[in-house]
C-alpha cells in the first residue's frame, strides 16, 4: 500500500471516529431538556397543564422549597379580553441558595426567586420552561458561586423531571 493512500485511509479512519462521536453525543444531547436562545429550556412535559401544576407544586413542597406564587396568565389575559393559550408562571425558592447569587451582584434579583412558567403550545404539549442557570450566572457575571449554581440546576432538574415526558 502506498503512503499516499495509507494516509488517506488514516485520515478517513479518524473522520469516521469523529462522526461515531458526534453522533453518540448529540443522542446523549437529545435526551435532555432543550436550551434554547437566551438560555431558556424547555422541558416536555407528559400531563395536562393543570396536572402538570399539581405534580410541580408538590415537587416543590416535598423538597421543603419555599413556593410564593402562581400567576394564571390565561385567565389574566381573558379578564382583559385577550385570548391566550393555558399558561402559569410559578414562582419558588431557597432564601438561602437564592440570596447568595444577590449578594454577589444585586441585578441578579431579577432572576430571583425561580421563575418556572408552564404553558401548552398549539399542538396540545405542554411545557415546564425556564432559565438555565448557568446563563443566570453568566449573564449577571457571577463567577464565584459554582457550587450554588450548580446545586440551583440540579434542583431545577429534579422538579422538571417530576413531570418529564419519557
Amino acid at each position: 500500500m502506498s503512503s499516499r493512500l495509507a494516509r488517506l485511509c488514516s485520515i478517513a479512519a479518524v473522520a469516521a471516529g469523529l462522526a461515531v462521536a458526534a453522533s453518540a453525543s448529540m443522542r446523549a444531547e437529545s435526551a435532555k431538556p432543550a436550551l434554547i436562545g437566551d438560555g431558556i429550556v424547555r422541558v416536555k412535559s407528559a400531563y395536562t397543564i393543570d396536572e402538570t401544576v399539581a405534580r410541580i407544586k408538590q415537587d416543590i413542597a416535598a423538597k421543603g422549597i419555599m413556593f410564593f406564587s402562581a400567576v394564571d396568565q390565561a385567565k389574566l389575559a381573558s379578564d382583559a379580553g385577550i385570548k391566550l393559550r393555558p399558561s402559569t408562571l410559578l414562582t419558588f425558592g431557597n432564601p438561602p441558595l437564592g440570596t447568595q447569587f444577590i449578594t454577589a451582584n444585586p441585578n441578579a434579583g431579577l432572576d430571583w426567586p425561580v421563575r418556572l412558567l408552564v404553558t401548552q403550545d398549539d399542538k396540545g404539549d405542554v411545557w415546564a420552561v425556564y432559565t438555565d442557570f448557568q446563563w443566570i450566572a453568566q449573564r449577571h457575571s457571577i463567577a464565584d458561586r459554582v457550587a450554588q449554581f450548580n446545586m440551583a440546576s440540579n434542583v431545577i432538574g429534579s422538579i422538571t423531571a417530576s413531570v418529564q415526558a419519557k
